[in-house]
């Protein structure tokens, strides 16, 4: 009994060691300090964690930040907070359904029309659904969320952030996109059995793939002022931790 306590716990300090050495690796803190006075900024999923931190950065250097969000109640809030804290009353918030296409076309359309220009688009929101739900299109929701949703309100904004170039295009992925499981036959589960981790590792795929490909196309085109970056934001404290 003894011994098995014993090898126990060297595992559990094995891997809170290794923990420890992942997290100072690929954890750390922006210390960028460029203003963007001049520059608008929209950031899906600002409502919370890594958006909402995102949000707050971006409007303490001076940039016009959108706060597209789905709960319009929480997104008010952090507004609030974001213009105590920062001085900055250029803040807006504006509903954003990403897993419905109608609202991102709705979204795309009314910011098109009321805004000169767009300098920075953060695709940050997402979702992880413990059940297959299906999306207003009847999309796996997860996919439709963290993929199609994006893809579809980039592509809609690609013009106005080209014209407002030099931009930037910023999909927040996952390591989760490495792992195996990718089916492009069924990337709706329609044929397999639905498991949550899968259908959240193939969106952050994906995320990676379009970032990847969409800065090919640019560059063919001889587009070179807008810059397409996926990134996984690492270990981060939040709410789903």
């Amino acid at each position: 009994m003894l011994q098995i306590l014993f090898y126990i716990l060297i595992a559990i300090c094995s891997f809170v060691f290794i923990s420890g050495l992942i997290y100072r690796k690929i954890s750390g803190v922006c210390t960028c300090t460029n203003q963007l006075t001049g520059k608008t900024v929209i950031v899906t999923g600002a409502s919370a964690g890594v958006g909402k931190e995102a949000a707050f950065d971006f409007a303490q250097r001076g940039a016009r930040v959108i706060l597209a969000c789905r709960n319009m109640e929480k997104a008010e809030k952090v507004k609030e907070w974001i213009v105590s804290s920062t001085g900055n009353k250029n803040v807006i918030c504006h509903h954003l359904e990403l897993s419905d296409m109608d609202s991102v076309r709705k979204f795309a359309k009314e910011t098109i029309q009321r805004e000169k220009r767009i300098d920075i688009l953060v695709n940050n929101a997402g979702t992880f659904s413990g059940a297959r739900q299906l999306s207003k299109q009847g999309y796996e929701l997860t996919l439709a969320t963290n993929h199609y949703g994006h893809f579809l309100l980039t592509i809609l904004l690609l013009d106005i952030i080209v014209k407002s170039s030099p931009s930037r295009i910023i999909n927040v992925s996952s390591l989760n996109h490495k792992f195996p499981g990718f089916d492009l036959d069924d990337l709706h589960f329609k044929r397999r059995t639905y498991g949550s981790v899968a259908a959240y590792r193939q969106t952050k795929l994906c995320n990676v793939l379009f970032t990847n490909e969409l800065a090919r196309r640019l560059t063919q085109k001889g587009i070179e002022n807008v810059t397409v970056n996926s990134l996984t934001p690492g270990v981060v404290k939040n709410r789903n931790i």
